[in-house]
């Protein structure tokens, strides 16, 4: 028999485990997750009794990066998702408080809005080819300015107050914003969100068609086309995507405070895309993970109040991101040359 015959396919030769490890894009993620943990755990007193209070602030965080990291994949940004969740929960505020209109019904509005703005960023982005930073940037600052000047014109505020007094505002609030018990701690529903739109995610991307459609149209938007990948249906649903989650996270801040506030997520945008690429999102798309991103946001989550609890000056905290967000990028870098290199 000759050598050629013998000689093992090398689509069929084993991947060593180093090698399908540093193919993860959630590898930087959780290695910084634990240390993060570690740290704060050692170093203070309380960060390891107080899981619900970190959990329970990453959970915010963490259901829009895995939307972002989702949208990064498919090679486009969104920066209106933070004033979003300040926009859905005016919506439902000034509809409830000033309109009188049903609670159950004015959050599916906020919903319809979310996602119909979300599907006009998309289509804008799609149709005039516009980068998806200047289109989203300019809904940002529209958006601010109705948050700011049309809840002013109608309420003679910025801030909407008195939820509690909204009929059937109980019936609803534990969807929400209500708390579950674990042995002796008590965690913010949030969570749960968190824990299952991220399960979801993963879902989507791995196990689904339309998690090859994200990865191929981030990777090579033409190529894709050329194949019969649905491209502008899987771009617009990608925005739509982050505009839903941000009306998830605008509901669970309205109805966990009680109140909302016009400038509510402003900012926030940024930290989003900082979680998504600490959890391996590459700016150019095509390479990341929900988990990965979602991880990303358990890291920032565990800092802020790891800082807290050490009484550090909170400012430290930007610093944290800046630092972060560098060395994610060039862990990213080294990651997938290495595993260039193995293969």
């Amino acid at each position: 028999m000759s050598a050629t015959a013998t000689k093992i396919d090398e689509r069929l030769a084993p991947t060593p485990l180093v090698t399908t490890l540093l193919r993860r894009p959630e590898l930087g993620a959780v290695t910084a997750a634990l240390v993060v943990f570690a740290f704060f755990s050692l170093y203070t007193d309380q960060f390891f009794n107080e899981a619900g209070s970190w959990l329970g602030f990453s959970s915010r965080f963490g259901i829009m990066a895995v939307a972002v990291a989702l949208l990064m994949i498919g090679g486009e940004f969104d920066l209106s998702t933070g004033v979003m969740t300040g926009t859905t929960g005016l919506i439902v505020g000034v509809a409830t408080t000033h309109y009188g209109v049903n609670v159950w019904f004015a959050v599916l509005i906020s919903l319809a809005a979310a996602l119909a703005i979300g599907a006009l960023n998309g289509i804008l982005v799609m149709r005039t080819g516009l980068p998806s930073f200047i289109v989203t940037l300019g809904t940002f600052f529209v958006l601010q300015g109705f948050n700011l000047a049309l809840v002013k014109a109608i309420i003679g505020q910025v801030s909407v107050q008195g939820m509690t007094d909204v009929p059937h505002y109980d019936s609803i609030r534990p969807i929400f914003g209500g708390e579950i018990s674990i042995g002796d701690s008590d965690y913010d529903v949030s969570v749960l969100w968190w824990i299952g739109v991220t399960v979801v995610a993963t879902w989507v991307l791995l196990r689904t068609r339309a998690g090859n459609w994200i990865f191929s149209v981030g990777g090579a938007q033409q190529s894709a086309r050329q194949v019969g990948v649905p491209v502008f249906k899987t771009k617009v649903g990608l925005f739509m995507t982050t505009a839903a989650a941000g009306w998830l996270v605008g509901m669970i801040l309205l109805f966990g405070s009680d109140s909302v506030t016009s400038q509510v997520g402003v900012g926030d945008e940024f930290i989003f895309i900082i979680c998504a690429v600490v959890g391996g999102c590459l700016l150019t798309g095509g390479y990341g993970s929900a988990v990965g991103a979602a991880l990303g946001a358990l890291i920032y989550g565990m800092a802020f109040q790891g800082i807290n609890f050490a009484n550090w000056d909170s400012d430290w905290l930007q610093t944290f991101l800046g630092a972060m967000l560098l060395a994610a990028v060039l862990l990213n870098n080294w990651v997938r040359k290495r595993a260039e290199v193995a293969r």
